[in-house]
């Protein structure tokens, strides 16, 4: 099953490497397959000394640990996604966070649910009805 995963997904396993959310990205037996954008590395690096002293690691050990996470999440182009797709993200972001932008829309285009641990965005999709977003919690129910 394809899962789209945005920042905060990343970040935490980042955070906390011992916890379930690293467990399930890596797991060699899970029937996931994980998708994201090129966005997300920006992102990463955008907030990588929040990211530092959140994690208590050194600059070297979240590059490994990233490095070891993306070895099971596919990085697309954003640019592959129609212009449509776009705008019915953004219809959908718009009162909610613009830069979940493109998880959204990677999440239509390739018709697969996004995880989020973000509870304004799984919320504000969800009354917009959007169903195809996913908690932690619903996730480890599959």
């Amino acid at each position: 099953m394809k899962i789209v995963i945005d920042t905060n997904i990343v970040f935490s396993a980042l955070i906390n490497a011992s916890a379930t959310i690293p467990e399930i990205i890596v797991s060699p037996f899970s029937d996931f397959r994980f998708y994201t954008s090129e966005y997300l590395l920006e992102e990463l690096e955008k907030h990588k000394e929040k990211l530092q002293k959140a994690s208590k690691l050194t600059e070297k050990e979240i590059h490994k640990a990233t490095a070891k996470l993306f070895k099971y999440i596919n990085t697309l182009s954003l640019e592959m996604i129609p212009q449509d797709i776009w705008t019915a993200a953004e219809d959908l972001t718009m009162d909610i966070d613009r830069n979940d932008t493109p998880f959204v829309a990677l999440s239509i285009f390739l018709n697969a649910p996004l995880w989020t641990g973000d509870k304004i965005l799984y919320n504000g999709l969800k009354n917009k009805g959007f169903d195809k977003v996913l908690s932690t919690h619903e996730l480890i129910g599959m």
